[in-house]
């Protein structure tokens, strides 16, 4: 289950500048390594070693994913990047079935009226912490509208945890 957490975007944006730059330099590293040790090992000296240079490099991308996924993804200083991951994720969980949602919400689904207010939040937090504010107007509107929407139904408008089975309802609805 995902929560959206309050988050200051400046902080966040530097954060996320930050393990990208070290991603990329460890990636640029094993590339290098790689690639050299390649040419070094089987290649000829003069001969067109180009093969064995994007073999270092396609090795190197293999490496860096295992690293991702093993090492680094529980990593203090790649948290902000996880959860920004984490939130695009969960957006697009609702994306791909957003046409269900509104008709559901239309039709005064609570789950998909819950499920509507996290994705409003969500992605006015995305906004924010990608610096994105054309849109945010737009949005805007539609969020307030929304939340005088769940008042009247007597739904609690903070919902900043995401359950999954919302959209199992949803989905099962429109079936």
């Amino acid at each position: 289950m995902f929560e959206i957490q309050p988050k200051n975007a400046e902080t966040y944006r530097r954060q996320t500048r930050r393990s990208t730059v070290i991603i990329a330099l460890i990636f640029l590293a094993l590339a290098m390594v790689l690639s050299t040790a390649a040419v070094a090992l089987f290649g000829e000296p003069g001969g067109d070693n180009l093969r064995f240079n994007v073999g270092g490099v396609f090795v190197a991308v293999l490496l860096m994913v295992a690293l991702m996924r093993s090492l680094f993804w529980t990593q203090e200083w790649m948290a902000p990047a996880v959860y920004g991951w984490q939130l695009k994720r969960s957006l697009m969980s609702i994306t791909n079935v957003m046409h269900q949602v509104t008709a559901a919400v239309e039709k005064g689904d609570p789950s998909a009226v819950k499920l509507l207010r996290f994705y409003h939040l969500g992605l006015s937090q995305m906004h924010e912490l990608d610096g994105n504010s054309s849109d945010h107007s737009q949005l805007t509107r539609e969020m307030d509208q929304h939340k005088a929407r769940m008042e009247a139904l007597g739904i609690d408008t903070e919902q900043t945890q995401l359950n999954p089975a919302w959209i199992e309802t949803v989905k099962r609805a429109s079936k």
